[in-house]
């Protein structure tokens, strides 16, 4: 059976959301203008969420604060976020997709998978794509784009293509022909750093990091995920489409701050701590965990996001801890004010037998014996409680 994905992206969520809300208020169209959804439109310190089209031709872009676009384009139209009307946009959207596929996975608030394997043929993919484009556009007012692959890594590549209101394939065959082209931080979990060794290694395009062995490719990024990236540079992922039921199967923990944190070392301070939950919890459940998750997310709501897989599962908080350190680097700029912080656990498995490497970090005893005290000490907590 041909595999067949989709891939639905809201275009421009937050802005797209504000703008309809406002046409229903009797207003304009800010879609059509350079314009930009900001937490607090009062404060140039703000960060922009979402850029209209316009204004992204500017060279206004998300994640930058006010007073830069502002600088850019003075005449910039800036309107606050509602969160309260993006969830039901969210959900509405959700609602939508779900009725196409019950095979659904929510990606973030605006975005999803939907596996299309049993609903709809190769040859008439497009059109009902076409068909779920419009019906979001015609009932709830915004655009999406959708893209079609034999996998989640090609649809969402696929998805990414010209935007807004475009329905993209991106089939195994297409994608010497339509991704190798692109530059490498195009594809999917490569991030600024990455992009940075790879270039620096004279590999600038999808193509260029295809072509490349896993062994040369180790000495740059490390071995796992010099993996991952040759597989899906050739346009290879067997990840399945989880449902809601699936994802339920993980663990995560968030702290949020009453006062923005700033320093690289109050930040890692919280991550230590969600850390510490976590690999708490996954240990008192019988878990080991097989991939870490964490994000950031600043005062006006907008998120930075990043996942990674481990080369064993582990229950271990050093471990769980040291990779989220990771993430954090790619995930945070190490400028912009974080208001939460958070970190969750995922692909579990009871499996008890612990594969030993001839390479296991010295300290492992040790990092084993603190966690033992800390779960003592949690669970004594829990029965003063």
């Amino acid at each position: 059976m041909h595999r067949i994905i989709f891939h639905i992206d809201v275009n421009s969520a937050f802005l797209s959301w504000t703008a309809v809300k406002m046409m229903r208020e009797g207003k304009p169209d800010i879609r059509l203008v350079p314009s930009v959804v900001s937490g607090d439109p009062s404060d140039r310190r703000s960060i922009i969420t979402a850029a209209s089209i316009p204004a992204k031709k500017l060279g206004i872009k998300t994640a930058q604060p006010v007073s830069m676009a502002l600088r850019t384009y003075p005449q910039l139209l800036i309107v606050g976020g509602d969160w309260a009307w993006y969830k039901a946009c969210s959900e509405g959207f959700i609602s939508i997709c779900r009725s196409y596929s019950p095979v659904l996975q929510q990606f973030s608030i605006d975005e999803c998978f939907i596996d299309m394997s049993f609903r709809c043929k190769v040859e008439n993919a497009v059109e009902v794509a076409t068909r779920l484009k419009d019906e979001v556009k015609t009932k709830l007012g915004f655009t999406v784009n959708v893209g079609i692959g034999s996998n989640k890594l090609l649809a969402k590549m696929a998805s990414d293509f010209e935007k807004p209101d475009k329905v993209h394939t991106l089939w195994e065959s297409e994608v010497q022909e339509k991704m190798w082209p692109l530059g490498v931080r195009d594809l999917l979990w490569v991030g600024k750093k990455t992009e940075e060794r790879l270039t620096a290694y004279g590999i600038l395009t999808i193509g260029q990091l295809a072509e490349q062995n896993v062994g040369a490719l180790s000495r740059l990024v490390g071995h796992k995920f010099a993996q991952q990236l040759h597989e899906n540079a050739n346009g290879r992922d067997d990840s399945p489409v989880e449902t809601e039921m699936a994802e339920a199967k993980s663990y995560s923990a968030e702290r949020t701050f009453s006062k923005d944190l700033v320093t690289p070392k109050d930040i890692d301070r919280a991550l230590f701590n969600v850390a510490c939950i976590v690999a708490h919890r996954i240990r008192r459940d019988n878990f080991r965990a097989s991939t870490v998750s964490m994000f950031v997310k600043y005062n006006d709501f907008s998120v930075s996001q990043k996942q990674c897989g481990l080369s064993q599962p582990t229950d271990v908080t050093a471990v769980i801890l040291n990779e989220a350190r990771k993430l954090l680097s790619e995930a945070w700029d190490g400028v912009t004010p974080v208001r939460q912080v958070g970190l969750g656990v995922s692909k579990l498995t009871h499996e008890s037998a612990i594969q030993m490497s001839l390479f296991e970090d010295p300290k492992m005893e040790y990092y084993r014996e603190w966690d033992k005290q800390y779960d003592e000490q949690a669970i004594s907590k829990n029965r003063l409680k």
